[in-house]
């Protein structure tokens, strides 16, 4: 009988160690390091499927690889597609992550119950009945989608080697086991190996893998941090338990983009695609208030209309407070500090909280020129015009520099009805026939004299 191996490893990075330290020389953490067993047979772990020609692979110049581009299989689920870049690409590995009860399973089984395709969806956290009853809210007349409870690798892949699925979704890959690791599900040594025997399967049957991963109270996704080096694409799902909305953006991908976004309405029936977010992200009111302002924004290929809220208020407790909501606290003095210094408003003396609503965070720099204008109105206690909307940077100088893809803002905001947009007079804009106003201003006095 083979002597047992065992093997220390840290919790929070992943990194192994031939014996026990209190603290982990990679991420400093203390107490992190526990032994795990690690003894592994020799036999393969995934066996090939006699129809399945395994790929030789020999060194190609540049001009000999085929360029042609690779072949995705559709979601039907637009917000999906485009946050993967266009479907789902054969072989890859996506690992979704996200709260708990945040919709990470709902999302999925809800993408599996519309695929044409044979898909396989297996479930380590619920049973068939708990799965059957959230299926019948969503799309009960789908059968094409099989679902299998199981944890042991060694018997879904006998169950996939009997179906032959087009497309596989694991929930989760943390209540997964394989018999070559003797540690408890879960642990560092079990994530590694069951997901090394799914990549494994997945490039050599050209089949895709979605997994759904569990994250740490950091907000991080929990396991080693090479599980996410390991997969093709991150994903990560967020939002508010509160809320009804929630947003899918890609922190990694092989096959796209990183930049687009996904956002979700949740419904009684599932999660409701949301085409136009701009209809979210701008409140309905009745009456005109000051400190409001709409900025004209991009997410990857996607336009958005969002809303900037600003509160001006005398300091109360003698020293001012500096709060921001989605946006960049050290922007926000930033701006407050080209207010005071270049167009003479005394802030300094002022509370001021900001606040990005819809839930979203942005980083972009073209939202600045709505930020000063929703504290130069609420400092003055002037409503700005509900059809005006702002796509600029502001320097530190005060000018008022420009921003890329500013015609498709300016076409977006066109769309939706707004008559001016404030844009920098350095932008080379060449729309023609356009029914919006387009106001070109060069600093930031010039944006002070339409508005006070």
């Amino acid at each position: 009988m083979a002597k047992v191996k065992t093997t220390f490893f840290c919790q929070s990075c992943g990194t192994q160690y031939s014996k026990w330290q209190g603290q982990c020389t990679a991420c400093k953490e203390w107490n992190t390091i526990v032994e795990e067993v690690v003894q592994k047979p020799e036999k393969n772990d995934w066996k090939t499927p006699t129809n399945t020609q395994k790929r030789v692979s020999k060194p190609l110049t540049i001009k000999q690889i085929d360029s042609s581009k690779e072949a995705r299989l559709d979601t039907l689920d637009a917000e999906f597609n485009r946050v993967l870049g266009g479907g789902i690409v054969p072989g890859s590995l996506t690992l979704l992550g996200g709260e708990p009860g945040i919709g990470k399973s709902t999302l999925l089984l809800q993408i599996s119950l519309k695929l044409p395709y044979k898909t396989l969806y297996v479930s380590g956290e619920e049973s068939q009945k708990q799965i059957k009853m959230r299926a019948e809210r969503i799309n009960p007349d789908n059968e094409s989608c099989y679902i299998l409870t199981e944890t042991k690798t060694q018997n879904i892949f006998k169950q996939i080697e009997a179906l032959e699925p087009d497309i596989v979704i694991i929930d989760s890959i943390q209540t997964l086991h394989s018999d070559y690791i003797e540690s408890s599900s879960g642990s560092i040594s079990q994530i590694k190996e069951c997901t090394t025997e799914l990549i494994k399967f997945a490039k050599e049957t050209n089949t895709p893998v979605v997994l759904i991963g569990h994250i740490t109270k950091d907000g991080n996704i929990a396991g080693p941090k090479i599980l996410e080096h390991m997969v093709d694409t991150v994903l990560q799902f967020e939002g508010d338990r509160n809320h009804v909305f929630r947003i899918l953006r890609a922190q990694k991908n092989r096959f796209g983009s990183t930049h687009e976004l996904g956002i979700y309405e949740m419904q009684g029936s599932g999660l409701r695609e949301v085409s136009n977010p701009s209809e979210i992200l701008i409140s309905k009111k009745d009456e005109e208030l000051s400190g409001n302002a709409i900025a004209a924004t991009l997410e990857g290929m996607r336009p958005l209309m969002i809303e900037v809220q600003a509160l001006v208020s005398t300091a109360v407790y003698g020293t001012p407070q500096r709060s921001a909501t989605g946006f960049n606290a050290k922007r926000l003095n930033m701006l407050l500090a080209v207010l005071e210094k270049r167009a003479g408003f005394r802030l300094g003396a002022k509370d001021v909280f900001l606040n990005i609503t819809g839930g979203i965070t942005v980083d972009d720099p073209a939202i600045d020129l709505a930020v000063v204008a929703s504290i130069l109105s609420s400092n003055e206690d002037e409503a700005l015009q509900s059809n005006y909307c702002f796509a600029a940077e502001v320097g530190l100088s005060g000018e008022i520099r420009p921003v890329q893809r500013v015609e498709q803002r300016i076409l977006e905001a066109e769309k939706l009805g707004f008559s001016t947009i404030f844009v920098s007079k350095y932008n080379k804009i060449s729309l023609q026939n356009t029914t919006i106003k387009i106001q070109l201003i060069s600093k930031i006095e010039d944006l002070v004299d339409f508005i006070v």
